[in-house]
């Protein structure tokens, strides 16, 4: 009797260690290779701009105004040299903080080229910072009240969206269109892993407001919906009829700032996942055809190749938010510059991405980027004709190449 008792107690510890066991089995499993080498994203230390500046927000060296929620936003944003007029409204429920959001109290969107900023009004602060070599770094924090010192958390909850499938499974963007219900719950959705400039227009925007002179006909923003037996049905939701613009920084949702965040989220998903993609070929020192698949795709996006169709008559634009653009521009001595606006048929007077400039782009993998810059070279000489440049005139190649020089791109 003794003899089975032990064997029992054995048969017990041993189930015990073996459940035990268990969690690091799993935990280990559930690593993302973003995070195991080569890419080792928690080991190195990032070199994006918000976390350059972080340090400096939370021992007050770098002061903000905390007069009320939306100056401290004002000032943030010109902490991180983000104009307000990019901001776009969305009130679907697509956000880590989804039970803050609905049409009565929209989620609003602020970036420049490398930093993304995300605010929920009565909530929290949302940051994605574009590191050169890991792709985005993501935090939150509350806008602190009176004299409480600026607590910012590191978000690993951010993965269960932005490193998912939609990206590729690297630290990426999102930029979803959905058509929510009337308290912003997703009831159908569009285009959920593509981003960038070719989805047709009037795919984009649901779940969204969008405001300003634009003439897309068809579009899924303004709207919220409801389902049934008979389908799905449609309702407008106008811009400030369940909220208030006071409560925001600027009156708008302008339709500019959403396709330039469109273009921009586009391009560091396939930077990023170009990055990582090709860390992980050079590890394993077979590259020829990663390197061939990824420049051949960065360059062709680069050069707005497949690039959706304007509404016709063009798009307006913000004036406030043009002048913010353009006034980063780097130009030639005659004046050119990638962020000149065309607006008639197209974004772009030259068709090249600034994003060229943009820490997404720069921190590609050497061999990768070398790649891209012949790429570049070849698709821009006037006498020939590839299939990534087949669309633009002889002229526009020379300006576009002429930029890149005087910029010291290549």
């Amino acid at each position: 009797m003794f003899g089975v008792q032990e064997t029992m107690k054995h048969g017990i510890l041993f189930l015990l260690a073996a459940m035990l066991a268990v969690p690091t089995a799993e935990a280990a499993k559930r690593l993302r290779d973003f995070e195991k080498p080569p890419h080792n994203y928690w080991q190195r230390a990032p070199q994006d701009r918000f976390t350059k500046i972080k340090t400096a927000l939370e021992t007050g060296k770098l002061p903000l105004d905390r007069s009320s929620e939306k100056a401290f936003v004002v000032s943030l944003l010109k902490a991180l040299e983000i104009s307000p007029a990019t901001q776009t409204l969305v009130y679907s429920t697509t956000s880590l903080q989804l039970s803050r959001i609905s049409p009565r109290n929209p989620r609003a969107l602020y970036f420049n080229e490398d930093v993304y900023v995300g605010w929920v009004p009565r909530g929290e602060i949302e940051i994605a910072s574009i590191d050169p070599a890991l792709g985005g770094i993501y935090y939150i924090f509350s806008i602190p009240r009176g004299p409480t010192p600026i607590r910012i958390e590191r978000s690993t909850r951010c993965f269960n969206c932005h490193a998912e499938f939609e990206n590729g499974r690297v630290p990426g963007l999102l930029l979803k269109s959905v058509v929510p219900g009337p308290g912003g719950g997703s009831l159908e959705s569009f285009h959920s892993d593509l981003t960038g400039h070719s989805i047709p227009l009037k795919d984009r925007f649901g779940g969204w407001h969008l405001t300003g002179k634009h003439g897309i006909t068809q579009h899924w923003g303004n709207l919220v919906g409801t389902l049934s037996s008979s389908g799905l049905k449609k309702f407008t939701n106008p811009p400030g009829r369940q909220f208030r613009w006071e409560t925001y920084p600027v009156p708008t949702s302008d339709v500019l700032a959403h396709l330039l965040h469109e273009h921009q989220v586009g391009f560091v998903n396939r930077a990023v996942k170009a990055t990582y993609d090709t860390r992980a070929a050079l590890a394993a020192g077979d590259t020829k055809a990663i390197i061939a698949k990824h420049a051949a795709a960065l360059t062709r996006y680069l050069l707005f190749a497949d690039e959706a169709k304007f509404p016709t008559g063009g798009i307006g634009g913000d004036a406030q938010l043009k002048k913010d653009f353009t006034s980063r521009a780097r130009r030639t001595k005659a004046g050119l510059s990638l962020r000149d606006f065309d607006l008639r048929t197209r974004m772009f007077k030259h068709r090249c991405s600034y994003m060229i400039h943009s820490a997404a782009f720069t921190g590609l993998p050497a061999p990768l980027k070398r790649q891209v810059f012949a790429n570049l070279r070849a698709a821009l000489d006037p006498d020939k004709v590839p299939p990534s440049s087949a669309h633009l005139p002889a002229a526009e190649k020379r300006a576009i190449a002429a930029i890149l020089t005087a910029t010291k791109v290549w």
